[in-house]
């Protein structure tokens, strides 16, 4: 026999992958049948017994954890509600309200946890080192651990009482199945048997729940008997026909009923309500054979429909915590990424700080991610979040203590500039104004209002400064003027003098030249170098020019002078000595400038004027030198002369 009326719906498995565990019977309509004579009776030729029982075993399979939670704000709720609340539950006795304990426990924690922080947050702001840090015992979590611990204790006998009725239950129906197996075997007494038949239909239902895991073998061997007892059952056709028909109108409303739930808004709601209808389902006898299998296949098709609705919801609720999950880990990974360590400014945390709020939007817009994830998750964006406003917090602390330092080195400074611009024209005044500038910029920031008033009254004294300094020197550019031009012609006159004339003759005219040129004043700063440099050059070109003549002029009167010596018995050697001594003491003390001058460093005008003149030195000395080696010469060639 092939009766798929009651055939299982392959209902979605529920994430949570637990039973129902709702008692199911199969209700026989057929209490107000007589039992009438065997020959004006029908058997019921197939009965579902596998179909019904493979149904009941997938229904039973799905988790009752899809049940709406009790509608309890506990986050809402301060540490002493909570206790009230659990203490309701304990002392009621509510013993199946496990997740509202669960919730009471997770929401008081969470309190708890942040007074906590909070105490600690405090004992290390009042400068104490949080090693030594210990939480202030609190008389209510011990409350709500001794209500917890009852709790528990009362919920393990509650479900091992329970567990062992649920045996006493499958036992009981074993020994009804067992009966009604018995009444089957008298074929002959079989009608008579009929009230019984229900009665013990009635107490199987009445039963109660039974262990998770026996329902599908119980109902296959509950169904087995009854298809037996109607196997061998005759009953009236005419009552036979109305049990049909009156199954027929109940089957009929449930299909509606089922077809209607696909438009159902929510697909939990319609997946319940269709578990529901399937009860009826069962419950109902059966219709007749000819419109059996249309009906169920009719049935089946509307459950496919809110079966595939519920698959598909719990599909997409998957894949949208999945996308949640990576999106809130990329935006914990961006707010760890945030190196304020480094930061030096205002604008940079100003701007980093916008970063942070905008990931802190970003969250809120994100869903939940799976359930094992999801806490971790928000812990982890909590405590970067939290690690860069305390450190926000630090710095602008820090910040407001060296802010209140700079202002007042910076209103030292002011009292310094102000102090010099009364002094404009003292010597080295700007060089003290421009060391107080330098001492300035060295300083670091002042909060804004305070930092633009001091600037203002630190600016009003170089202006003030600067200002008189420039009154000072404005009358001088004239007279500036007036000295580069006496310069330029002291130069033109050097330029005049020429090589070619005697040194005794033009000496004296230099050196007024020279005593002139340094009573000239100052001319302007832009000119000083080059004419400088032109005046230099002029005297260099006569010096060199004279210098060298004059040598010359030395070597052959000291070439004429070496004929004194002769005859004379060691003067020759005596003078040579003289000059050796003299040419090693010229060498020496160039080598000592020239060794002097490598570790010399230049850094003023003053430092090059030094270096010009030591080199001028050395070359004087390395003249002498030659000088005296041409006379060195000249002597060993007298001598030699007078040797031959």
């Amino acid at each position: 026999m092939n009766d798929n009326e009651n055939q299982p719906l392959n209902p979605v498995e529920d994430p949570q992958n637990q039973s129902l565990n709702k008692d199911v019977d199969l209700k026989s309509n057929n209490e107000a049948a007589t039992p009438n004579d065997s020959n004006d009776v029908c058997t019921v030729d197939s009965s579902p017994s596998l179909d019904l029982a493979d149904a009941a075993d997938q229904i039973n399979s799905i988790d009752k954890t899809e049940e709406k939670e009790a509608d309890k704000s506990y986050h809402l709720m301060n540490k002493e509600e909570l206790i009230n609340a659990l203490k309701n539950i304990v002392n009621q006795n509510l013993l199946d309200h496990h997740k509202e304990v669960a919730a009471i426990k997770q929401s008081f924690f969470n309190i708890l946890n942040k007074e906590r922080e909070k105490e600690q947050e405090d004992f290390v702001a009042a400068g104490n080192d949080i090693s030594a840090f210990s939480y202030t015992p609190d008389p209510a979590e011990e409350e709500l651990k001794n209500l917890l611990s009852e709790f528990k204790e009362k919920r393990n006998a509650f479900l091992e009482e329970r567990e062992e009725i649920r045996k006493k239950n499958l036992d009981d129906k074993y020994k009804i199945i067992e009966q009604i197996k018995n009444i089957s075997e008298d074929i002959d007494t079989i009608n008579q048997q009929f009230p019984t038949f229900q009665q013990l239909q009635q107490e199987f239902k009445a039963a109660g729940e039974v262990p998770q895991g026996s329902e599908t073998e119980l109902w296959k061997n509950y169904q087995q008997a009854v298809e037996q007892f109607y196997d061998r059952l005759k009953v009236n056709k005419e009552l036979r026909d109305l049990d049909f028909k009156k199954n027929f109108e109940l089957k009929s409303q449930l299909i509606e009923k089922a077809q209607g739930l696909a438009e159902v808004p929510d697909v939990l709601d319609a997946f319940r309500t269709l578990q529901g209808l399937h009860e009826q389902w069962r419950e109902i006898g059966p219709v007749a054979r000819d419109v059996r299998e249309d009906m169920w296949n009719k049935f089946k098709e509307a459950s496919t429909v809110i079966n595939k609705r519920h698959q598909d919801f719990f599909q997409n609720k998957k894949d949208n915590e999945q996308a949640n999950e990576i999106a809130k880990t990329e935006l914990c990974e961006k707010a760890e990424a945030i190196d304020f360590e480094n930061f030096k400014s205002f604008s940079e945390w100003d701007e980093a700080t916008k970063a942070i709020l905008e990931l802190q939007a970003a969250w809120k817009e994100l869903g939940f991610a799976s359930r094992k994830v999801n806490n971790q998750l928000f812990a982890r964006f909590r405590n970067a979040c939290d690690k860069f406003f305390s450190a926000k917090a630090d710095y602008f602390k820090k910040t407001r203590e060296e802010s209140r330092d700079n202002l007042a080195k910076k209103e030292a400074l002011c009292e310094k500039a102000e102090a010099l611009a009364a002094e404009y024209d003292r010597k080295g005044a700007l060089e003290e104004m421009q060391a107080i500038q330098k001492e300035w910029k060295e300083v670091g920031v002042v909060r804004r209002k305070q930092g633009d008033e001091v600037w203002k009254r630190f600016c009003k004294a170089l202006d003030e400064f600067y200002g008189n300094r420039k009154k000072l020197f404005s009358g001088k550019k004239a007279e500036e003027s007036e000295n580069l031009k006496a310069k330029k012609e002291i130069i033109e006159k050097l330029k005049g003098i020429s090589e070619e004339e005697d040194r005794s003759d033009v000496i004296d005219s230099i050196r007024e030249l020279q005593s002139e040129w340094q009573n000239v004043g100052h001319v302007p700063f832009k000119d000083k170098d080059e004419i400088n440099k032109a005046y230099r050059a002029e005297l260099d070109r006569l010096f060199n020019a004279f210098d060298i003549k004059e040598s010359n002029r030395r070597v052959r009167r000291y070439e004429s002078e070496l004929k004194k010596f002769a005859g004379e018995e060691g003067k020759m050697s005596r003078e040579r000595d003289k000059l050796s001594r003299a040419l090693e003491a010229r060498l020496a003390e160039a080598k000592t400038i020239e060794n002097n001058l490598g570790f010399f460093k230049v850094k003023s005008n003053t430092g090059n004027s030094m270096v010009k003149e030591m080199e001028k030195k050395i070359q004087k000395l390395k003249a002498e030198a030659d000088e005296i080696k041409e006379k060195i010469a000249l002597l060993d060639a007298q001598e030699k002369a007078e040797n031959q």
